[in-house]
Parts: structure tokens; C-alpha cells; sequence
């Protein structure tokens, strides 16, 4: 359903006290002046939290499927279920259809075998290279995907990227933005910290059900921050809370003058949060944007059990998602300026286990979209489907990736404007691998 500019404006412009005040030194007055750049652009990262099983996201529907099946047994989706990828040879999960439609137009590139790695490894040579830590742990892998160091690191890939694109934006807010809700290493870099959009109403405060009872409330907090109780960690304290308050307003003054959504988003978590991403892009001369970073992320990826049910919920509300998103940016004339691309800690494995889920694998294949995408293809090498085969890292179908996370998240940098040289220092590992770009886009 559509919501209205002020039940959106509600739901969209609150933000996390913390990224605000990591960025208390940016805050400031925007520009009346500030108009769209020509050459905007802007990251959208959508995290799979608890592990997709990318096994049944991107199947092969040519000779291979009877390994696939093979190997799959009762968790294998059925050959005339899949969706055709083109003459690419491979089928997406049934639910993929918005995604298949702009993987026909050649928007979409499908990824395949991703993960976190030190240097290029295999199967012979898996005992005798370096490997990142605690592999097939949820935490650990999520910081390593988010940061793009195998041994964890307290800064994020996205941060270390805003840290070098910072300067061409001319106004106040940095541009990392996480919506879903949380803190995002990802956005974390040494000098910027992304700013936190939660998805509760009305600055994460209960209502009192209209906009007098809450505005009377809004005031009576203003006014106790601004009480001087002589403490010096409880003034700081009130002062971030404030900026907080102050820059929602900021912000809220710039989504007036940004045109509505022109499509309806899904009433689901990841729907709403794309939602607040396309509104936040259509403000982005108002708010003095000229490249931005957003993470977003659903959680439910975990499944041990029952996988087949639980994994097409899952994959229905990321298409529904990633199709209202599209569509509206395609209408407001600003699907060029957008990337999107997938990200979850690790993949699932390729067998079932006894209670028909899988458990936690490695390498994973992702999808990245948009205009710019050189689509309607694939990259990278698709693993053998075969138990202990030369792709596995043990026996249950743990792919070993043969592209680095490394050169996933460069090529997007690279596109995103960032420099060559500059790439190596935001990706230490990059030069163990070849090609260091992967021409997605």
C-alpha cells in the first residue's frame, strides 16, 4: 500500500544517535543551492543475514542439473520450476521473476562462487594456505564480508570507500547510510561513520497516536536536553541525542522537496527499507549528494531445517523488494545512477542435512543490478556440484571461492569512482588476485 508523505516522512527520517554523532563535525545547515550532480552515484548493498542458500538462488538447468539434483537430494528444486537465465544455462529460484525480467534486459549479473579469501586456494593446496578465520561462523564471516579482511578488521569496506569519496559531496551528511535499523560495520571507515535510519516511528519513540501528542512530547525531550546537569558525560550524551534530533529535521525539510515514490513497495522489512533508499536518492540534490552508500539487510537466511518453504518466502520478498525498487527508480528517471549487489556471510551446503535444511557453507553466488550492470551474463567459474569433488572443502559441497570478495567489492569501487591506486589500500588482498576488476560493471 502507498503511504502518505507524512506517514512516510515518519517512518524514514529518524536516525540512530550513534552515526550521528560520529559525524558531529559534519553536521551543519543544507544548502539551499545544492542541485543533483550529472554524475551522481550511489551503492546499494543488500546483506542476506544467516547464510543464503545461493545453491537454489542460481541453479544449472543444462546437463549439469542431474549433479545437482544429485547432490541436493530432497532440498533440489524441480528443472521445469527454474527460471531460465537467458541461454546462459542457468535457472533462478521460481521466485526470482522481477529479477529474471532485468536479467533479460541486461541488467543483471549473476556472480558466481564469492567469498572471503587470503589468496587464491584450492582443494590441493587448502592445508598449506592461509585461510580466513573461523570459517562457517555466522559473526566472523559477517565482519569479514563487511570489512573485506579475512582476519576481521574494525573498519568497513563501504566506510574505507566513503573515507576517499567524502570530499565530493557538498553537503553535510556523510554518505553511508544504513536503513535496516542497526549499527553497520560496513559503513564504518577511519574518518567517516555512516549514519543510522531506524524503521520505528517518530524518532524510535512511542506515539501517543497524532502528531500534537507527539510533537508535545518531542518538545518536553528537547527541553530536558538542553538542561545543563553539570555532568560532563551526561551533556555529551544529551549533545548527540540532540544533533540526532536536529539532523532528522534536516533531513525530513529535504525528502519535502524530493518527488513521491511513484510505486508502491512491499510491506515487508526489506520493501520498507528500499523504500527509504529510492526517497533518499530522489532527495540527493536537496541534500547535497553526489555519490552515497546504503546497506540494508533481512535477516532468515539460517535454515537447518525445512529450507525449501522458508527459502521461497525469502526469495519472494527480496524480489518483490528489488522489483518496486527498480521500477520506481526506472521511473523517476534515475536507474542508471544506482548498483545495486547482494552480500551474505557465507553460502549453505550442498547436501541436506537430516532435517531437510543445509548448514553453513562457503563460497556463494550474488547478484548485482542495475543500469549500468553489464548484464544478462554470468562471471566468474561455477563449482562442480560433487561431493568431495576438487571444488569442495570437505565433503558436503563447501565451495572453495574462486573469486575473492576482494575483486567483487573493487570492480564495484571502481565503478563507484575510486581510483586504481586507491583500491589496493582499501583492499590489501587485492593484488593476490587476477583480474583485480571483474568488468560487472
Amino acid at each position: 500500500m502507498y503511504k502518505n508523505r507524512r506517514e512516510f516522512l515518519k517512518s524514514c527520517c529518524h536516525l540512530g544517535a550513534a552515526g550521528v554523532g560520529a559525524n558531529l563535525t559534519r553536521l551543519g545547515l543544507l544548502s539551499a543551492n545544492a542541485q543533483s550532480a550529472s554524475d551522481y552515484k550511489a551503492l546499494v548493498c543488500v546483506f542476506f543475514f544467516g547464510g543464503n542458500d545461493s545453491n537454489n538462488m542460481i541453479v544449472p538447468i543444462d546437463s549439469r542439473y542431474s549433479a545437482y539434483q544429485s547432490m541436493r537430494g530432497p532440498v533440489a528444486l524441480p528443472q521445469a520450476a527454474l527460471l531460465p537465465a537467458g541461454g546462459s544455462g542457468f535457472g533462478l529460484h521460481p521466485a526470482l521473476v522481477n529479477v529474471r525480467q532485468r536479467y533479460n534486459e541486461q541488467r543483471v549479473a549473476l556472480i558466481f562462487n564469492v567469498g572471503t579469501l587470503v589468496r587464491p586456494t584450492t582443494r590441493a593446496t587448502l592445508n598449506t594456505t592461509p585461510v580466513p578465520r573461523n570459517l562457517y561462523s555466522h559473526s566472523d564471516q559477517t565482519q569479514e564480508w563487511q570489512t573485506s579482511d579475512p582476519n576481521g578488521g574494525s573498519t568497513g569496506w563501504g566506510g574505507r570507500v566513503t573515507d576517499l569519496t567524502i570530499s565530493r559531496n557538498p553537503g553535510a551528511f556523510p554518505p553511508g547510510i544504513t536503513v535496516n535499523g542497526g549499527n553497520s560495520l560496513f559503513l564504518s571507515g577511519q574518518t567517516t561513520k555512516g549514519l543510522n535510519f531506524s524503521n520505528s516511528q517518530s524518532f524510535g519513540f512511542e506515539t501517543f497516536g497524532d502528531d500534537n501528542a507527539m510533537m508535545a512530547r518531542l518538545t518536553s525531550l528537547q527541553k530536558m536536553l538542553t538542561f545543563d546537569s553539570g555532568l560532563r558525560l551526561i551533556s555529551a550524551a544529551n549533545g548527540v541525542l540532540g544533533d540526532s534530533i536536529r539532523a532528522a529535521n534536516q533531513i525530513n525539510a529535504a525528502l519535502h522537496s524530493a518527488p513521491a515514490l511513484p510505486v508502491a513497495f512491499p510491506n515487508s522489512g526489506l520493501g520498507q527499507q528500499l523504500a527509504q533508499v529510492a526517497q533518499i536518492i530522489a532527495a540527493r540534490g536537496a541534500l547535497g549528494m553526489n555519490r552515497q552508500i546504503f546497506f540494508a539487510g533481512m535477516g532468515g537466511f539460517d535454515n537447518h531445517e525445512a529450507l525449501v518453504g522458508k527459502h521461497q518466502q525469502l526469495m519472494a520478498d527480496v524480489d518483490a523488494a528489488f522489483g518496486a525498487f527498480f521500477n520506481s527508480l526506472e521511473r523517476l528517471g534515475i536507474f542508471d545512477l544506482v548498483t545495486l549487489f547482494t552480500e551474505s556471510e557465507f553460502n549453505r551446503t550442498g547436501n541436506s542435512n537430516a532435517n531437510v535444511g543445509t548448514d553453513h557453507g562457503w563460497g556463494s553466488h550474488h547478484l548485482v543490478i542495475g543500469a549500468s550492470v553489464r548484464g544478462g551474463t554470468t562471471y566468474g567459474t561455477f563449482p562442480a556440484h560433487h561431493l568431495s569433488g576438487p571444488d569442495d572443502a570437505g565433503d558436503r559441497g563447501n565451495w572453495i571461492p574462486t573469486t575473492s570478495l576482494d575483486q567483487y567489492a573493487a570492480t564495484l569501487g571502481n565503478w563507484f569512482g575510486v581510483a586504481e591506486s586507491d583500491l589496493r589500500t582499501i583492499f590489501p588482498s587485492l593484488p593476490n588476485f587476477a583480474p583485480q576488476s571483474l568488468g560487472f560493471v
